[in-house]
């Protein structure tokens, strides 16, 4: 699905280019060169697209797979290896559609132990939204057309009761909020609240909790703020909390893709801005 020319304003791409973030209500994006992510897992669902070349991707410490695209539930363990090449990474909150809304940006794809790998797909506009060192100014409205061209082509629908419990929890990222208060607004038991939102999401409630506060921490960070900072404004006791929930998630230091960010604080009058309280 490229985009027509001239529709998001493509600059001339620059030398040097740095990792990029881009978090929103219902979005988190990032694009950059990584190395090696060791056996991690996700909040939320996510589409990968090498920018370039294939990737390695490892599934529950199985056989390595090489494939340019891939859609993976929340919750699934995973390993990557890029040798330095950039990765486009997609997540979407539940509210959003979940993995189903992912699917149909993976093409010529095939499914492995839950995981739909591909040879090919969408990555024309993750592409631009690399080279393009002035990609801040236009990212939301690429990120609005790619969803919104996946969502067309989705067909599953999320039970409209966790659905609203992710946008309580999103909402209110910075409060440990008890599985008790959203089971009742449910009309479920507790367990059966649990049982439920661990079906529909792919995690269970505490670590997509845990999720929106690694988001915030996320969004902060891309905005200027340093490590310290973000991570009590996300929620977190400290630096170490947030370092080790990070390892935990992606798989790498958050050294590795939040050092040496291109400048996102500087944004065109009405242009999309990550928000800072998710």
């Amino acid at each position: 699905m490229p985009a027509p020319d001239g529709l998001y304003e493509r600059a001339a791409v620059s030398p040097g280019l740095r990792p990029f973030w881009h978090v929103d209500e219902m979005r988190t994006f990032f694009v950059g060169p990584l190395q090696y992510n060791r056996l991690h897992q996700h909040g939320a669902p996510v589409y990968l697209a090498g920018m370039y070349s294939k990737f390695g991707l490892r599934i529950h410490g199985g056989r390595w797979h090489w494939c340019r695209t891939a859609v993976i539930p929340a919750g699934v363990l995973h390993e990557l290896d890029l040798a330095g090449y950039p990765l486009a990474v997609f997540y979407v909150e539940p509210s959003v559609g979940g993995v189903d809304a992912l699917v149909p940006l993976s093409g010529d794809s095939w499914e492995v132990d839950g995981v739909l790998v591909g040879r090919s797909g969408e990555f024309s506009i993750m592409r631009e939204l690399w080279e393009d060192s002035a990609s801040a100014r236009w990212a939301g409205q690429a990120l609005d057309d790619l969803l919104a061209y996946s969502k067309l082509r989705a067909a599953k629908r999320m039970d409209p009761r966790v659905s609203a419990a992710a946008d309580y929890l999103r909402i209110h990222s910075d409060k440990l909020t008890p599985v008790m208060k959203l089971a009742r607004n449910a009309g479920l038991s507790a367990s059966q609240f649990q049982r439920m939102f661990t079906r529909e999401v792919g995690v269970p409630f505490r670590r997509y909790r845990a999720w929106n506060r690694m988001r915030v921490a996320i969004s902060e960070i891309a905005n200027g703020s340093n490590f310290t900072t973000a991570a009590h404004a996300a929620g977190f006791a400290d630096q170490a909390h947030f370092t080790n929930d990070f390892r935990r998630t992606f798989g790498a230091p958050p050294s590795v893709s939040l050092l040496g960010l291109r400048n996102t604080a500087h944004h065109e009058e009405g242009a999309n801005l990550p928000v800072l309280a998710l």
